[in-house]
């Protein structure tokens, strides 16, 4: 079964294909551009170029598989909104996997933080153990992340290197297509449904309710 897996969680725009078998999966082709402000202009073209790559047509995949975040609101929901359009126009199942467990299975063995950059000096972030999730996903200032691993990956790692004081592998920065797939295998294999798609947005709100009503009138 051929898999497309997408993830706009981070300012990489990435898009990647595999081909599921009852042995394992077989990478075809990812492609990723780093551009936080351009999500819903390149991700389009990321989907036909790594198709075209492989010789594949859209009417050929038989699932889908996206990031789900966290990230922010404007680029996360741009793979969403495609994953599911995408699905449902070619009538296959689209399942949801957390942006940042892809990281944590790319990053391998040991117990790694992965912190991705949250703006608004925050980084969202979750701790790993030889590739499983034990604590998190969570959003907090980077300062106040109690981190309890042996080393960091992700760009929010890199970019707060300075307040973890743990070594930081810049080898891993942002969601593998490839381990998106691997995390849905099970899934992909059963034939289980689709997933509803919903967003990891963690963010605290921006507005906050008037605690008493003002006078309109002096």
């Amino acid at each position: 079964m051929l898999v497309l897996a997408l993830d706009t969680a981070t300012p990489a725009v990435t898009a990647a294909l595999a081909e599921v078998t009852d042995g394992g999966l077989k990478g075809l082709g990812e492609r990723r551009t780093v551009d936080p402000r351009a999500h819903g202009e390149l991700l389009a073209p990321q989907i036909r170029r790594v198709l075209g790559d492989a010789g594949v047509q859209p009417g050929e995949l038989g699932a889908i598989v996206a990031g789900t975040g966290p990230g922010p609101f404007t680029g996360l929901r741009v793979g969403l909104a495609t994953a599911a359009s995408m699905g449902q126009a070619l009538g296959i199942p689209a399942y949801g996997i957390c942006s940042l467990d892809a990281i944590g299975r790319a990053a391998g063995p040991g117990r790694v933080l992965v912190a991705t950059d949250a703006r608004r000096r925050e980084v969202y972030f979750a701790t790993y153990l030889d590739g499983a999730r034990v604590t998190g996903p969570d959003v907090a200032k980077p300062t106040d992340v109690q981190v309890d691993a042996d080393r960091a990956v992700g760009e929010g790692a890199v970019k707060y290197s300075e307040v973890f004081a743990v070594p930081i592998d810049d080898r891993v920065l942002y969601p593998s297509g490839e381990a998106l797939i691997a995390l849905a295998l099970d899934r992909i294999r059963s034939g289980a449904p689709g997933d509803p798609l919903t967003p990891l947005y963690l963010r605290r709100p921006d507005a906050v309710a008037a605690a008493q009503r003002k006078p309109v009138l002096p």
